[in-house]
């Protein structure tokens, strides 16, 4: 087997390595807001300060990120991966002992500086270990980051509540594991990039996209940006406060009502992991587009539905609307296939940085307008998903 062919074969062990640590990492950044009910009764935070802690949480994240995957583009770091697990590792103890807003912030700077650094260095071990199988490999890399970020509710309902902040302990432990499994796996990246370098065979990303003009690549990512905007402020509104909507509306606990957004979260997860080996199919734009298309009308619907059926616009919206969450990173990496780094740095880096612009907006409107009134309207904010059609089609699309 030639270099190239070997290049070609789907590492499967490898890319559910990296699943389960983006797992942990997610994971651990989903304390914090899992931390807020827990936060408005011990200290009294109004839900203002509440959507700037995740704002410095998300867009400390989202900055770095883009700047991460440009370095590591010209200069890979295996060993920035356990690194950027024992910052976030720090953040969470600081977490875990503090009493005053202003811990909080510090703390949540370690963990978006982890994030920043964990994941455009993750989705490369998961395109090195992909092979043909860019969707699929790209798929489990996400789910795996969106299991962590579901598994925030269940925190929140079954450890935080019950043990106030000395539970989030329990993450502390996953991280530690974290940190092993990431170490193991900057030395398998740093022998493949050692065996390229002897090689002399660099790993080239094949675009699935027709060629395009800089003007049409621009326009493109433009119209992906806007996808991720939409997508993210709209999902950060359900995870952050609509438990809020449903203790007010329906007189819920709040347990049960995070049992309510772990739904939404885990149906997430089922989406972000057809996505991908369904865009190696029918291409990435048409997933996109059913990502777009198909949870709208319940998107706006959900606000006016009776309790009982919520749960299943709450599976409908989070199946449909994070089918896309994998192909779009995809998607920008195919548009540049050769800053594969910085692609996927700007696409999930946006991704927190909407969701950080996101919660802060919508925690002024709660405390302007009230809960009511800002649910329904960020319920049409998934209208904005509508310019995927003017995206580029690969040639899957126009097989």
């Amino acid at each position: 087997m030639n270099t190239t062919e070997k290049y070609n074969q789907p590492i499967y062990a490898m890319m559910v390595a990296i699943g389960i640590c983006h797992l942990i990492n997610d994971t651990m950044q989903s304390v914090v807001p899992a931390m807020f009910p827990l936060l408005v009764d011990s200290l009294g935070l109004t839900f203002t300060q509440l959507g700037l802690i995740s704002f410095v949480l998300n867009m400390f994240a989202s900055v770095l990120q883009p700047v991460v995957g440009f370095i590591t583009d010209k200069k890979p770091m295996p060993y920035a991966l356990p690194i950027g697990m024992v910052s976030s590792f720090i953040g969470v103890a600081m977490l875990i002992l503090a009493h005053s807003y202003w811990v909080i912030l510090v703390a949540v700077l370690f963990l978006g500086l982890g994030s920043a650094i964990f994941h455009p260095e993750g989705s490369r071990v998961s395109y090195m270990a992909a092979g043909t199988k860019r969707g699929l490999a790209q798929s489990i890399y996400q789910v795996g980051g969106n299991s962590g970020q579901a598994l925030a509710p269940l925190i929140s309902a079954f450890i935080l509540l019950p043990f106030g902040m000395k539970g989030a302990s329990v993450v502390l432990a996953l991280s530690a594991i974290g940190i092993v499994i990431l170490t193991k796996i900057s030395l398998w990246y740093k022998a493949q990039l050692e065996e390229e370098k002897l090689s002399k065979v660099k790993r080239r990303l094949i675009s699935s996209l027709p060629p395009l003009t800089k003007k049409q690549v621009t326009m493109a990512l433009a119209l992906l940006f806007i996808i991720i905007f939409a997508r993210s402020f709209y999902t950060t509104n359900i995870t952050s406060f609509y438990v809020f909507y449903l203790v007010e509306e329906y007189s819920l606990t709040i347990p049960v009502g995070q049992i309510f957004i772990f739904i939404f979260m885990a149906c997430g997860v089922v989406g972000t992991f057809l996505g991908g080996p369904l865009s190696d199919r029918i291409g990435r734009k048409n997933v996109i587009v059913v990502s777009v298309v198909a949870p709208t009308p319940f998107c706006l619907a959900l606000p006016y539905m009776p309790l009982w059926l919520v749960p299943l616009l709450l599976v409908i919206i989070g199946t449909l609307i994070m089918i896309s969450f994998s192909v779009t990173v995809v998607y920008a990496q195919e548009l540049v296939p050769t800053k594969i780094g910085t692609m996927a740095g700007l696409t999930v880096g946006l991704s927190f940085g909407m969701g950080a612009i996101g919660a802060v907006a919508t925690g002024m409107l709660i405390d302007e307008y009230g809960i009511v009134a800002t649910i329904i309207a960020i319920s049409c904010l998934p209208l904005l998903l509508f310019v995927a059609f003017w995206l580029p089609k690969d040639k899957a699309a126009n097989a």
